[in-house]
């Protein structure tokens, strides 16, 4: 019985969120979405990147993976990472919190060198990790159309503040975003 619930709170939630999917389509589509994509994988791939912000660089990546829904989406978002000098909670960071195996996402609490991260579309579960581990904090989060926000900017920043508020929410929230894309 719950299934059949949940089946059609999916397809009322679907129909009733149809017209903000296209607006939203519209909102971030561009000329070349059609581009064929070259995909690295990640133990390969950031490693190099590490390196590169470690020497002073700034680097753009690509978002992969749904955990930091709803301020970045899976292939459609990219973030500029830059070298960091001191990390605050509330910035989102690339950490290594295994060897390998690396996530991008935002400090929820500092405990002298050690970090607890968590992902903004994650409604439990956190990571540990020390500060020699982050490799990179998000300087700049890129859409599609060319915009580029930085994350310094106050409104984006009250945007994270509420949102890590809204944590017992979140799930219901996740639920009405993930069917209005």
């Amino acid at each position: 019985m719950t299934e059949t619930l949940k089946a059609i709170a999916n397809r009322v939630a679907h129909m009733l969120m149809a017209p903000f999917r296209r607006h939203k389509r519209k909102r971030y589509a561009t000329a070349d979405d059609n581009t064929p994509r070259l995909e690295l994988p990640n133990d390969k791939f950031l490693p190099l990147v590490r390196e590169a912000v470690a020497g002073g660089e700034k680097a753009v990546i690509s978002v992969k993976g749904f955990s930091m829904r709803p301020f970045l989406e899976h292939l459609r978002d990219k973030v500029e990472l830059a070298p960091w000098t001191q990390l605050h909670v509330g910035d989102a960071v690339l950490a290594e919190i295994a060897p390998g195996h690396y996530v991008l996402h935002r400090i929820i609490a500092i405990d002298g060198q050690h970090l607890t991260l968590m992902g903004d579309g994650n409604i439990r579960g956190t990571e540990r990790c020390r500060m020699a581990d982050v490799c990179g904090v998000v300087d700049a989060y890129i859409r599609p159309n060319g915009h580029v926000m930085l994350a310094s900017d106050p409104k984006l920043q009250r945007r994270i503040r509420l949102w890590r508020r809204l944590l017992p929410l979140r799930r219901y929230l996740l639920f009405i975003y993930k069917h209005s894309i």
